[in-house]
């Protein structure tokens, strides 16, 4: 198949012909293997009109089929009217050439599919500069000598006498012209990134951060809008949110937090994707509590949760508390489901995102993340600092108040994160007569064990 022609095709509108190939690691839903490519394949906007699937103790070096099975994928193709393959495996750029060869259809694999989804969701600046250097990145082992789809790639470029140096090939003006346009985009997402974490590292001085995060589709969007004045675009399509947006999220008692929504997570997502969007999920990394999204009433439940939480140490959010909910608890088959997650989860919280059940608990539950242990102690004002008696009376629980000519003291139950974010404003004061870092030792030491080991998924459902 020429590349001209490869180049031309898009994902959108085109019949599909999905290929699964099961090797002994690769993670196998149980009944449907194809159920979350499908899903993939209807949001990208291609139409299935075939599917074929081996089973292979190792990928077939040249054309990860087995020899039959892609004459039988050449014969499938050629039936259905099918002008596309989606292979739910990453192909090197020789197998993709290869199967191409017989085929003579246009070959793409899991990344190439859902960086294409990302291409056509992209809508802020900074998503659609994220989503190009992923494209770049994964296009450059790919280049062949193409002038005609490279300028498609990087926005076109010159053709002919001074765009060559004595005995250049054509393929490395290729890559001298991609690496170029990375090292641009780059410069301006670092622009965007520098910003953006400036304004983060201030989010969490002035609030208590929390960010949405779990697999893609599992209602964080439909649970934001729940929680804040809502305006974050939920769709029952994989990656209806490509940017974070940020709305405050009243949790009662003069309480706030400043809750994030991020774009959802899938098993095996590109790794040049998860790269080239750290400055997007600098959200979660930097949020104070995680509240981490399942749907209970997806069969794969188990291993979204799984690839979840091995996202999230990836991306270096793994030191704040993590708060399981469990969404779209009235979609379950059999309440016994719940049940089961109970048991395996009990601080899990059981929720419906889209009926608005189970968000009090919640809500209560993030207000204990973001008051900290409670005790009563005693401050001590100058009166010249409004700022610190007006955060006092407004956020903790006043018991008593006592007025001389220059301090009120002020008996208050008051929990620790409050007394941290009075400190990193800067507030003067005294707790029980102490100084506040002195009095905060004694009153909230430190915890004298590490935090409990996080069991893997696996571990926990077949012990």
């Amino acid at each position: 198949m020429s590349q001209v022609t490869r180049e031309e095709l898009k994902v959108a509108a085109e019949r599909a012909v999905l290929v699964h190939v099961r090797l002994p690691d690769s993670y196998d839903e149980e009944g449907d293997p194809f159920r979350e490519l499908r899903a993939l394949t209807a949001t990208a906007g291609a139409e299935v009109v075939g599917e074929l699937i081996q089973k292979r103790r190792k990928p077939r070096g040249r054309t990860y089929l087995g020899k039959g099975k892609v004459e039988e994928l050449a014969q499938l193709a050629k039936a259905t009217g099918a002008t596309l393959v989606i292979f739910d495996n990453d192909l090197s750029p020789a197998q993709v050439r290869s199967l191409e060869e017989v085929v003579e259809r246009k070959i793409i694999d899991r990344s190439e599919l859902i960086l294409d989804i990302f291409a056509n969701r992209a809508t802020t600046h900074a998503a659609k500069l994220q989503v190009e250097i992923a494209q770049l990145e994964y296009t450059f082992p790919r280049l062949r000598a193409m002038w005609d789809h490279l300028g498609q790639v990087v926005g076109g470029a010159p053709v002919g006498i001074g765009t060559r140096g004595p005995g250049e090939q054509q393929l490395e003006i290729d890559r001298r012209i991609v690496q170029r346009r990375l090292s641009q985009l780059k410069r301006e997402l670092n622009e965007i990134q520098a910003r953006r974490t400036r304004a983060v590292e201030q989010r969490n001085l002035d609030h208590f951060t929390v960010g949405l995060v779990g697999y893609t589709n599992a209602g964080k969007s439909t649970l934001f809008n729940r929680l804040t004045e809502g305006g974050a675009f939920a769709h029952g399509k994989l990656f209806a949110t490509l940017g974070t947006r940020i709305e405050r999220w009243e949790l009662g008692g003069g309480n706030a937090a400043m809750l994030s929504d991020t774009v959802g997570f899938i098993r095996d997502l590109p790794h040049h994707l998860v790269a080239s969007f750290r400055s997007t999920l600098e959200e979660t990394i930097f949020a104070q509590l995680l509240i981490l999204v399942v749907d209970i009433s997806d069969p794969a439940a188990a291993m979204q949760l799984e690839t979840v939480e091995a996202t999230l140490d990836e991306i270096g959010a793994s030191d704040q508390p993590r708060l399981l909910v469990f969404n779209k608890v009235d979609q379950l088959a059999d309440s016994n489901d719940l049940l089961v997650w109970l048991n395996r989860h009990p601080d899990g919280l059981p929720i419906s995102a889209a009926r608005g059940e189970g968000l009090e608990e919640l809500t209560e539950a993030v207000r204990t993340h973001a008051l900290g242990p409670i005790r009563e102690v005693t401050f001590a004002v100058p009166l010249r600092e409004g700022e610190t008696v007006d955060y006092l009376e407004k956020r903790a629980s006043v018991l008593e108040r006592d007025y001389d000519a220059t301090t009120v003291k002020l008996r208050v139950r008051i929990g620790q994160r409050q007394v941290d974010q009075l400190l990193t404003r800067g507030g003067r004061f005294t707790i029980d007569g102490r100084p506040p870092r002195e009095a905060m030792a004694e009153l909230w030491p430190p915890a004298a064990t590490p935090p409990p080991r996080r069991v893997p998924l696996h571990e926990r459902f077949h012990s």
